[in-house]
């Protein structure tokens, strides 16, 4: 782990028993990163931040779009894409793209899958989707409209289907 500050921060092993981990990989807004904290902290999963980061974690506007939940949170950094899967069973990833091979809702979830999603300004490396093809998804959209949706609110949508499928786990 780099420059962030360690009260923040969990190990991998201190998260196993979350429903879903939710995985940024080198996210760059921090308002997006906050905004999927709380998420995190609304829902038990937890949150994975894959450096280089674009911010720090005591960046303002990351703390500010996270308010005043950040305590509820379980953040583990890991130092690069390579480090989180050697934390964490590929197969149990699902690695969400605009070119995803299926739709989000037509997934298979399981507790304790990690949802896997890209920087907001460049997709996951191509060779790692090739590589697990089958486990790829999308969230449908209008062709030509827009490249993509915002991070934070894609992050939202899969997570809550997948959530879903688990019948919200530990949810009220």
């Amino acid at each position: 782990m780099t420059s962030q500050p360690e009260e923040r921060l969990v190990a991998a092993a201190d998260v196993e028993d979350a429903p879903l981990h939710v995985v940024l990989v080198e996210p760059e807004i921090p308002p997006n990163t906050g905004n999927i904290a709380r998420l995190c902290a609304a829902t038990g999963c937890a949150l994975h931040l894959v450096e280089p980061l674009g911010f720090r974690i005591d960046d303002r506007a990351l703390k500010r779009a996270g308010l005043d939940y950040w305590h509820a949170v379980r953040v583990v950094v890991h130092p690069s894409l390579d480090a989180f899967l050697a934390a964490f069973p590929a197969e149990r990833c699902w690695w969400i793209e605009t070119t995803g091979a299926a739709p989000y809702a037509s997934a298979a979830f399981a507790r304790g899958d990690a949802l896997v999603f890209g920087k907001e300004t460049g997709a996951l490396p191509q060779a790692l989707l090739d590589a697990h093809r089958a486990r790829t998804l999308r969230i449908p959209m209008r062709a030509g409209a827009v490249r993509s949706i915002n991070l934070s609110t894609a992050a939202g949508i899969v997570t809550y289907a997948a959530l879903a499928a688990l019948d919200f786990p530990e949810l009220i």
